[in-house]
């Protein structure tokens, strides 16, 4: 397996767009001739766009463009803009009398950095989507990650900087890569290593969240409910929609590794997956080659973090 850039999958285009200022943004994934797509959503507060489109026995068969966004449930708004930008280009599904983008979304809670008054708008999922033909993308604090943080178990006080994260491989003419905004209520992990998360100021250490949790088992306490883990795998590899789905249901053994706790109540991890069906390739392997590069990605988000809003990143501890 050859690690490439993730603008080396054809067929794909990435942009970012946000309020450095408010905290927040936004990223977007556009596939222009569309992409056969699925989506798996866990844990208890999720906040989603068209994700019913994409179940197994609906109509639509392919998307155009999937938004990854701040804002909590205000972040949806995004992608009506993105959806604007390619009626324009007219991408989308032709309905005889012009074109239907297919856009689906997922938005996780930045509200806490910045400022909470500002949230991704309809202008900023434009801006997004023309930067992605402009192939303006950055990792860390910026777009989806811009606001992104970790380790809320109990609180701001406790929380680290986190980011939006990518890893892409190639394995002969397969390719694979996984774009993921890191705003997980539990820790990160990396290779079982505790590399980020709950972090105790004033001993200046990490702490050990599930165990955190264990301790206080007995206690009925409010659990902070701003959290949420959202990516989207990309591939060129022959999928049914059926298989996306299904696809996407495997790559959440990356946020098990990686994170933990996970998929928790008070967290809304969304796996989205889009393939433009170019190559042949193993259902099988494909998911257990996309279950690491996502595993990867979700690391690379948060040593790609630097640390803003008050909230310390990995390099900085």
């Amino acid at each position: 397996m050859k690690y490439i850039d993730i603008k080396e999958i054809e067929g794909f285009r990435i942009g970012n767009a946000e309020d450095k200022v408010g905290g927040t943004g936004c990223t977007t994934i556009i596939c222009e001739k569309g992409a056969v797509a699925g989506v798996d959503v866990r844990g208890g507060g999720p906040a989603t766009r068209e994700t019913d489109l994409l179940k197994s026995e609906n109509m639509v068969q392919e998307i155009h463009s999937v938004v990854l966004s701040g804002g909590s449930a205000y972040g949806l708004e995004a992608a009506s803009g993105v959806m604007n930008y390619l009626e324009e280009k007219g991408i989308g599904f032709n309905v005889g009398v012009g074109v239907v983008p297919i856009v689906c979304g997922a938005s996780l809670f930045d509200l806490i950095a910045g400022d909470s008054k500002v949230r991704p708008t309809r202008e900023m999922g434009y801006k997004s989507a023309q930067n992605a033909f402009l192939c303006n993308f950055e990792k860390g604090n910026h777009g989806a990650g811009t606001g992104a943080t970790i380790g809320k178990y109990l609180g701001i006080d406790t929380a680290m900087k986190s980011g939006i994260g990518v890893k892409a491989a190639e394995i002969g003419n397969i390719k694979a890569g996984a774009i993921v905004a890191v705003n997980a209520l539990g820790d990160i992990y990396d290779k079982g290593k505790l590399i980020a998360g709950l972090y105790d100021k004033d001993t200046k250490k990490l702490l050990n969240t599930e165990e955190v949790m264990i301790n206080k088992a007995l206690e009925d306490r409010h659990v902070f409910s701003g959290n949420t883990t959202i990516s989207c795998f990309l591939t060129n590899v022959k999928l049914t929609k059926a298989q996306c789905n299904k696809l996407a249901s495997i790559l959440h053994d990356a946020y098990a590794r990686s994170i933990k706790p996970v998929h928790s109540s008070a967290d809304g991890d969304t796996v989205f997956v889009m393939s433009t069906c170019t190559v042949e390739g193993s259902f099988d392997s494909i998911g257990v080659i996309g279950a690491r590069i996502l595993e990867e990605a979700i690391v690379d988000g948060v040593k790609s973090a630097k640390t803003d809003y008050g909230f310390i990143a990995v390099e900085d501890i």
